[in-house]
């Protein structure tokens, strides 16, 4: 069973970066589309980036294109988000998520493995 596990996260104030790391204990998601979503209080989680098993495409959401940037080690079984620029509606939990297929997506339903999440907060 995949086990991943998110880290990276913190307290930062606005315009700082922040790199979200997620391991995957059994690296049996190596073969996977993986993906990173959010969720801030009293809102539904949301997709904020995605990249297929070879690490050659990615997609993103509105709000955070030109901002972050998914990466992924499959060597390691690591995939991160380098995230810049970071605003006061980048707070939340960030989730990332293994695929059920090689191919990334935006739908959560598409994933079956998440992580527990890593508190991000931007404070303005």
């Amino acid at each position: 069973q995949v086990q991943l596990v998110e880290s990276g996260g913190g307290l930062v104030q606005a315009g700082d970066s922040l790199r979200l790391s997620c391991t995957n204990s059994r690296r049996t998601s190596s073969n996977n589309g993986m993906g990173w979503f959010r969720q801030a209080p009293g809102k539904e989680r949301e997709f904020v980036a995605t990249i297929d098993w070879r690490g050659s495409r990615t997609n993103y959401a509105d709000s955070v294109k030109g901002r972050f940037t998914i990466s992924r080690d499959n060597g390691r079984g690591v995939l991160y988000l380098q995230m810049n620029n970071l605003t006061s509606d980048d707070t939340a939990v960030y989730y990332c998520a293994a695929a059920r297929s090689s191919l990334g997506s935006s739908a959560k339903d598409q994933y079956n493995y998440w992580g527990r999440g890593t508190q991000v907060t931007v404070s303005a």
